[in-house]
C-alpha cells in the first residue's frame, strides 16, 4: 500500500508509516509584525526619495516644452511679419495664414491663453501698422530659474 518513498517504523513486530509534516508548514506561520514594519519603512523611504524626483522631472519637462513653444511662436511672428510686411494682430492670424495648424497650449496654464506683446516697433521697412511682437506664458508662477514664467 505504501510506495518505496515512504518509510516505516517498526517496533515489536508492528510496522506503521512515518508521517512527516509538510515542509512548507514547518517553522513558518507568516511574517512577524517587526518584519512587516521594516518592509513598510523601507517602502516609505523609497517613496520619499522617488516622489520629489518625479515631480522635479515633470516640472523640467514642462519648462522645456514652454521654452520650445515660446521659441516657435516668437520665430513664427517674426516670419509672418517679414513675409506679409505686417505684424499679426493676434495668434489666430498665424493659424489662418497657415503658419500654425492650431495655437499651442501653454504648458504652465494648460490652456491657449498666451499673453501677447504689442509694441510700436516696426520690424520691416514697409510695415505700416504695429502688431504682435512676441508672446509670453500667462502663468505668474515662478520657474526653476527664479523668474516668473510670464517674463520668459
Amino acid at each position: 500500500m505504501l510506495g518505496g518513498k515512504h518509510k516505516r517504523r517498526c517496533a515489536g513486530g508492528k510496522c506503521t508509516p512515518v508521517v512527516r509534516p509538510r515542509a512548507d508548514v514547518v517553522g513558518e506561520r507568516g511574517f512577524t509584525l517587526l518584519e512587516l514594519m521594516v518592509v513598510m519603512a523601507i517602502i516609505t523611504i523609497l517613496l520619499a526619495i522617488a516622489i520629489p524626483m518625479y515631480n522635479h522631472s515633470i516640472l523640467v519637462a514642462r519648462e522645456d516644452a514652454l521654452r520650445s513653444e515660446l521659441s516657435t511662436l516668437n520665430s513664427l511672428i517674426v516670419e509672418y511679419t517679414l513675409d506679409k510686411q505686417k505684424a499679426p494682430e493676434s495668434l489666430d492670424d498665424l493659424r489662418t495664414a497657415g503658419y500654425l495648424q492650431q495655437i499651442p497650449v501653454d504648458p504652465m496654464t494648460r490652456e491657449q491663453d498666451w499673453e501677447v506683446e504689442h509694441d510700436d516697433v516696426l520690424l520691416v521697412v514697409g510695415q505700416d501698422d504695429p502688431g504682435i511682437t512676441g508672446v509670453h506664458s500667462a502663468s505668474n508662477a515662478i520657474g526653476s530659474n527664479g523668474e516668473a514664467y510670464s517674463s520668459w
